[in-house]
């Protein structure tokens, strides 16, 4: 079979997922895959590559490439390399991105233009999926075209080496055995299909009869509204073009436990994990507040956690203990859930280099396994509802999960899977002929992710104490009915710390109250760039609306204890935009920082109230952080151009980031007359130097 070198990039497993899905396509359709993790350096040697290299990368941060990427990304970034080192391969690359964000694939962008830079060339146009859409929309037409790219690659090299004489002489055996795999691979894959529109067709069949029940009922089927458990026409009755079976590899044995207590310890983590107690917790929004704001301690003061201003860490959080019991009294598994998971690969399994999940811990119970080690609110992917549809019985059921996973069904898989953030259990609750075994689940349930936090203190001004802020997060899931839900960290901290909950008395640095502290487990996080400038004579301007300011809390205490102990050094202005709605409920940190202006730290404070009624001609105009960076806009331009100031940004990235940008590039092209092309570049010029940088989130 034709050979070719796929390698991903992963930081979520979203990467890694698609480059599996690749490596399973690529039998069926005659090539084999030879699949590895990028960081996996000693499998693979680009340098002698002679096969075809297909890339898939994701992106994480600000436009970083993943953690896995990183050593590829230094190695290959080494500018003594000869500018045809890589003139021998040629490659397809796919990048995952979010154009929430600034640098959208900006991790697949960066190796792209450095294979192209070495030499290297495309056989195969590079794609960019997007998950604020759907990364779908993109990586399922990319992976179907990668098949004729791969195919007319191998006829035009086969070709060259024809004219050059220097064909491979394969054995008429291994040929004829490689061609009869391939043949009935591809035999069984259409039978799949077929199959898949025969039981489209009957499911339609069932569907038009259930139409012609309701009209004796004088209810046209045409009157239904769609929603995650019913399609209308033309999808209700349209040949479907289903995914693939994705191969099942796992095999679950579960053994009664001798009463052996876990810990999250078990929990898997590639970075340093610290079990801390919180020392204090604050609400700092008033009750009536749209949002509830919590300020969280810890004492890292018996450990060796360190941290700048600017840094962030992660926390090691659990399921909630409602869902995990309803999933496991919809699984029937309730009464198992302190059975020891044994985990085994199958012996019969066809899938390609099928190994026991990482994350998913030896020994472990049940209830840790759901609690701790996989992430039940994920939005379930295509591929896990083809999986389910072999698991359901009843028809209509099957047809419709046959719906939401096929190439016709993607618009009703984007609004009622996607959008309306449904989860497994609103799946198993929405189809109750739908039994998968645990073992479905644990091949496609991804890893619970460690929460990211920026540090909002200074180690210098709360010795042996790190702070963080949130907002307790809760959304509406529609599927398949609404439920009002927490987000699965805030959420849990925000139980966790009710019973040492103080007001908004945060100036206050002493708790009278003596409540047992409850610990978290957290970890640092590998980010080193969103940070004060070495030298302080260098201005800043920070924007940071909402929690977006937590991390220039900490800026602001560290630069208070620098000019206590430099009290003639040289400090540059300190510009802060806060954004909020309401300047009596959500004005976070009000008293310290007008502490900070009344010192000297922060030099100028600008705040808008998107909320509250302005007053006077300043808040009149400035209803949002970026209109008061326009309002201010000559100095802001004076600072970044004219002094070597810096800017740095916090918080949303949906929409305050980009309006901030588009606001940046404003006042840039107003100040120094430059079209905004221009403008464009001379930020990117700014980021580029590491004087425009952005800590952000959707």
């Amino acid at each position: 079979m034709r050979r070719f070198l796929l390698l991903y990039a992963t930081q979520q497993g979203q990467a890694k997922a698609i480059a599996e899905e690749i490596c399973e396509q690529a039998v069926v359709h005659g090539f084999s895959a030879d699949l590895h993790c990028i960081s996996e350096s000693s499998k693979y040697d680009l340098k002698t590559e002679t096969a075809p290299l297909v890339v898939v990368v994701s992106t994480t941060g600000t436009g970083d490439p993943p953690d896995t990427a990183r050593k590829f990304v230094k190695e290959i970034q080494n500018q003594t390399l000869p500018v045809d080192f890589f003139a021998h391969l040629r490659y397809g690359l796919l990048g995952l991105g979010d154009s929430e964000y600034t640098y959208f694939c900006n991790g697949g962008k960066i190796i792209d233009k450095r294979l192209q830079e070495l030499g290297a060339r495309h056989f195969y146009d590079t794609g960019h999926a997007d998950d604020c859409v759907g990364l779908e929309l993109v990586v399922e037409p990319w992976i179907a075209g990668l098949w004729p790219a791969l195919r007319e690659h191998f006829r035009s090299s086969r070709g060259q080496e024809e004219i050059s004489g220097t064909a491979p002489v394969a054995s008429p055996a291994s040929s004829r055995t490689d061609l009869v795999k391939s043949e009935l691979l591809y035999i069984e894959s259409q039978v799949e299909l077929l199959r898949f529109d025969d039981s489209g067709r009957k499911d339609s069949e069932v569907l038009k009869q259930n139409a012609v029940n309701s009209n004796q009922s004088n209810v046209l089927i045409e009157d239904f509204e769609s929603s995650l458990t019913r399609s209308v026409p033309p999808l209700s009755q349209a040949s479907l073009n289903v995914p693939a079976l994705p191969p099942e590899y796992l095999q679950v044995h579960l053994q009664e436990s001798l009463g052996q207590e876990e810990s999250q310890a078990s929990v898997t983590s590639a970075d340093p994990i610290f079990q801390v107690p919180i020392s204090k917790a604050v609400q700092l929004t008033t009750n009536d507040a749209i949002k509830t704001t919590l300020l969280v301690e810890l004492d890292i003061s018996k450990t060796d956690f360190s941290y700048q201003p600017g840094d962030a860490f992660s926390v090691i959080c659990p399921n909630s203990d409602s869902e995990v019991q309803s999933l496991l009294q919809r699984l029937q598994l309730e009464d198992k859930r302190e059975h020891y998971v044994l985990l085994k690969i199958k012996t019969d399994t066809k899938k390609k280099g099928a190994a026991l999940p990482q994350h998913i811990p030896a020994r472990c119970s049940l209830q840790f396994i759901f609690t701790w080690c996989l992430e039940i609110r994920a939005i379930p992917k295509k591929a896990f509802l083809r999986a389910l549809v072999d698991y359901t019985s009843d028809s209509a059921e099957k047809r419709r999960l046959q719906e939401l996973c096929s190439k016709q069904g993607a618009a009703d898989y984007s609004r009622f899977v996607r959008d309306a953030c449904a989860c497994l259990l609103d799946l198993l609750l929405a189809f109750p002929s739908c039994q998968p075994p645990l073992s479905l689940l644990l091949e496609h349930l991804p890893k619970l992710q460690p929460r990211p936090y920026s540090c909002a203190s200074s180690s210098l001004f709360h010795p042996g104490k790190l702070h963080f802020v949130f907002n307790v997060v809760e959304f509406l899931s529609t599927a398949p009915t609404e439920v009002l839900r927490k987000g699965v960290c805030t959420g849990w901290l925000a139980l966790l710390v009710a019973s040492v909950l103080q007001p908004n008395t945060y100036a206050s640095h002493e708790d009278s109250r003596k409540a047992v502290a409850p610990k978290i487990s957290i970890s640092p996080r590998t980010t080193n760039y969103f940070h004060l400038p070495n030298d302080p004579s260098i201005p800043i301007i920070m924007v940071g609306p909402g929690t977006g300011i937590a991390p220039f809390i900490g800026f602001l205490q560290h630069r208070e204890k620098l000019q206590e102990q430099h009290p003639d050094g040289n400090f540059g202005a300190v510009w802060l935009f806060f954004g909020c709605r309401h300047k009596d409920r959500d004005y976070l940190f009000r008293k310290e920082l007008r502490h900070f202006l009344k010192h000297g730290i922060l030099t100028h404070l600008k705040v808008s109230f998107s909320r509250d009624a302005p007053v006077g001609e300043e808040e009149a105009t400035a209803k949002y952080v970026q209109d008061n960076i326009q309002l201010h806009g000559q100095e802001v331009v004076r600072i970044l151009l004219h002094e070597n100031g810096c800017i740095y940004v916090c918080g949303d990235a949906k929409n305050m980031a980009k309006d901030v940008h588009d606001a940046l590039v404003e006042i840039i092209s107003k100040e120094i007359g430059v079209e905004k092309l221009e403008a464009m570049k001379t930020l990117a010029t700014l980021k580029e130097e590491k004087r425009y940088l952005q800590d952000i989130w959707s």
